[in-house]
């Protein structure tokens, strides 16, 4: 460790000696000076508008016009080569996303400095923190490689959320809805407004319920956002805090094209069987429920018209658990012995209900100054996040024994996670227009895992061991040129590497023999960007080669529904993307994007398969009316053909669909009081049939979504 303090102490000493000395370069009449420094944007970690990345930007205005109680996935949806999943079907829950074929654990993301995936699975808990982007100014989408960030590699992308701004006056909002299935959401924010002009606070609590597209499949999420700060001429400091409680019924099990045929809403989870293998009925409590509450203290400092200091320190607690029945579990596999049945037999088989439990704590602190003028912006720091987990699990009950007195612990174990890193970017003017953008990152990782899995070990007699003790160092560099003409072009191209260490899951599923290895990622990106006031649009080529891929194999743990990952030598992902808005009347938009692309996984003799969970055509149709106060808008999303294995396996696909949906909205204008919006959304306007999701065990397992929907929402923002 005493490698990584160096590291950091270097990383941060110019910052230390220029909050010593650099005062003295004041410029009191500099046009970069801000009365409210808290107000503007000085993330290092945020993709610069020069660099030469693929980016999408969504501000808060747009997803507030959203009429549905969606979680985060769905309101990205409609970005370039993204893809949303939803275990319930109809985007409340458990939900996921994909970009260009690659699941959440590559993607990174990110609330203003702080990293929102889990450091041991990678994945983003979008169920976790109910209504996040309450807490968000706009959302920065970033796909390949991106720049340097926190936390895990951006291995497929990079989700960005600035902190929201606070309020310059006194106000708040009222919101309520409601739709199929039960559908509803209630909001109240209220903001200070700036105190002294100086002070702020603000707070929204919000609720989100729905009973599931799948049957059984409810959701009751709670969430709250806190924030509060001094807002000073050249230093801000601000405390964030956000998160909630959610209690979801499972829908993680899939079903079957069978049983889809039969009843595609049929939700298997929790299911009883009789001995005779006949449902006679379903668990209540096969549910999941986990608190989170995460906390960030930003301190920002502007030391003239050049430098400025950006530090983060951030805290989250994670606390949860999730109950299950299985049918006909063998005993000893959960540890259990001298139990009897009625009759006075040795129990070998029976029904039982489980608890499986995990309490975690990140925290960390982020570091780095940002030094501007007019030709060069330069950005450098430090990171450091620590992350520790508990995991343990308890049968509750054994249906057929007599003697059983509950409660048996069956497997406990402990994680660690150190994840430094140090980084410096460069964008630099070398000719008017002309920026050379140069970027590169260290970054150290040690992951220990020790105690019992909760999967039973033959060979042993008993749990499971795990014995994890990994340390990976991580360079990853990115370079590149972009050009800005005639005001309104932009084109484009960068090189970059990306590193990325396997998953807790990878570890402990793994063969014996086979430890995964991390992967590493040659991004070759081109583009060309137009921003006029009529059309607006992007075409972006990528060419993404892979080393030791770590890529979903389309199965599952059987008996914790974990998705496995395997190692291949070789793959490649390569595309076009191509996204336009035009604007012929103030009051008409249309556009769209479509994603064409190639995602290989590379066998022997040089033969191909296509990778799973990647279709070659993605593709949005929009368009929108504006005008006195009336919006309303279509939306028409095509994704293609996908494999859920790597072998090509016409058995084991997701067909291509093709959904629209038409939302309408009315803002009325209550003079020097409020404003009253009204909205619907009518969601799969055309009832398609489609499934977003699947997995491959014996056979294919599918996840059906929503037909036909529809919600309405007033809210009242005064």
């Amino acid at each position: 460790m005493s490698r990584i303090k160096t590291l950091i102490i270097i990383a941060l000493m110019p910052a230390l000696c220029m909050a010593q000395g650099l005062n003295l370069l004041e410029q009191e009449n500099d046009s970069t000076y801000t009365k409210v420094l808290e107000q503007i944007e000085v993330s290092a970690l945020r993709t610069a508008d020069n660099a030469p990345v693929a980016l999408s930007i969504i501000d808060k205005s747009e997803f507030q016009k959203q009429n549905n109680a969606d979680d985060v996935p769905y309101l990205l949806q409609n970005t370039v080569s993204v893809i949303a999943t939803s275990d319930a079907g109809n985007g409340v829950g458990y939900t996921d996303l994909r970009m260009r074929g690659y699941d959440g654990t590559r993607i990174n993301v990110t609330v203003g400095d702080v990293p929102l995936n889990d450091a041991e699975s990678h994945k983003v808990y979008w169920v976790d923190t109910p209504d996040l982007l309450q807490t968000a100014e706009n959302v920065q989408i970033g796909r390949g490689a991106g720049s340097s960030t926190t936390g895990t590699g951006a291995f497929g992308g990079s989700i960005n959320m600035e902190p929201k701004k606070f309020s310059e006056k006194l106000g708040g909002k009222v919101e309520v809805l409601y739709g199929s299935y039960n559908t509803n959401k209630e909001v109240i924010n209220v903001t200070s407004g700036l105190l002294k002009e100086k002070w702020a606070i603000e707070g929204t609590i919000s609720h989100t319920g729905s009973d599931g597209y799948m049957e059984r499949a409810t959701s009751q999420l709670h969430s709250y956002m806190l924030q509060t700060g001094y807002l000073g001429t050249y230093t801000s400091v601000k405390l964030l805090s956000f998160g909630g409680f959610e209690s979801t019924y499972n829908a993680w099990d899939g079903i079957t094209k069978e049983q889809m045929a039969k009843n595609r809403r049929y939700n298997p989870c929790g299911e009883i069987l009789d001995k005779n293998g006949n449902v006679t009925g379903f668990y209540d409590n096969q549910k999941d429920n986990y608190f989170q509450t995460n906390n960030h203290l930003i301190f920002k400092h502007q030391f003239n018209g050049f430098w400025t200091l950006n530090t983060t320190a951030h805290y989250t607690y994670g606390d949860g658990w999730y109950d299950q029945y299985k049918n006909s579990r063998t005993l000893s596999e959960y540890m259990l012995s001298d139990l009897y049945d009625a009759s006075g037999q040795l129990l070998k088989k029976s029904n039982l209900t489980r608890q499986k439990k995990q309490k975690s704590h990140f925290g960390g602190i982020i570091a780095y100054a940002a030094f501007k003028n007019k030709s060069v912006t330069t950005n450098f720091g430090a990171s450091w996040n620590m992350y520790g987990s508990f995991h343990n699990g308890y049968v509750t009950s054994v249906a057929d024994a007599v003697n059983f007195k509950g409660n048996s612990e069956y497997y406990r174990n402990n994680s660690l996670k150190n994840d430094v890193s140090v980084f410096a970017k460069v964008d630099w003017e070398a000719y008017k227009g002309l920026f050379v953008y140069a970027d590169i990152q260290y970054r150290y990782v040690n992951h220990k895992i020790d105690g019992l899995n909760d999967v039973y070990d033959y060979t042993k007699g008993g749990m499971q061991d795990i014995n994890v003790n990994k340390t990976y160092n991580f360079i990853n560099p990115k370079i590149g040129l972009s050009y800005n003409f005639c005001k309104l072009h932009k084109v484009y191209a960068s090189g970059s590497m990306a590193n990325h260490e396997p998953t807790r899951r990878d570890f402990v599923n793994a063969v014996k023999g086979d430890e995964p290895k991390p992967e590493r990622l040659y991004d070759v990106e081109a583009g060309y960007q137009v921003n006029s006031k009529w059309v607006k649009g992007s075409l972006n080529l990528y060419y993404m080669i892979y080393k030791d891929q770590l890529i979903l194999t389309g199965a599952q743990n059987p008996d914790t529904y974990e998705a496995l990952y395997t190692n291949i030598p070789d793959s490649y992902r390569r595309g076009i993307e191509l996204e336009a808005t035009v604007t012929p009347l103030k009051w008409l938009w249309f556009g769209g994007n479509v994603t064409l692309s190639q995602n290989k996984a590379v066998n022997a003799n040089s033969c191909t398969t296509d990778l799973s969970y990647s279709p070659s055509v993605t593709a949005l149709i929009k368009a929108g009316v504006e005008t006195h106060g009336f919006t309303v808008s279509w939306l028409t999303r095509y994704v293609g053909k996908q494999y859920i294995t790597n072998t090509s396996d016409e058995n084991f696909t997701l067909d291509s669909y093709w959904v629209t949906d038409l939302q309408l909205g009315y803002a009325l204008k209550v003079k020097n009081a409020c404003t009253i919006n009204f909205g619907v959304s009518l969601n799969n306007l055309f009832n398609a049939e489609y499934c977003a999701n699947a997995f491959a065990y014996d056979e294919a397992y599918y996840f059906p979504q929503a037909k036909f929907n529809a919600t309405g929402k007033i809210s009242v923002e005064f």
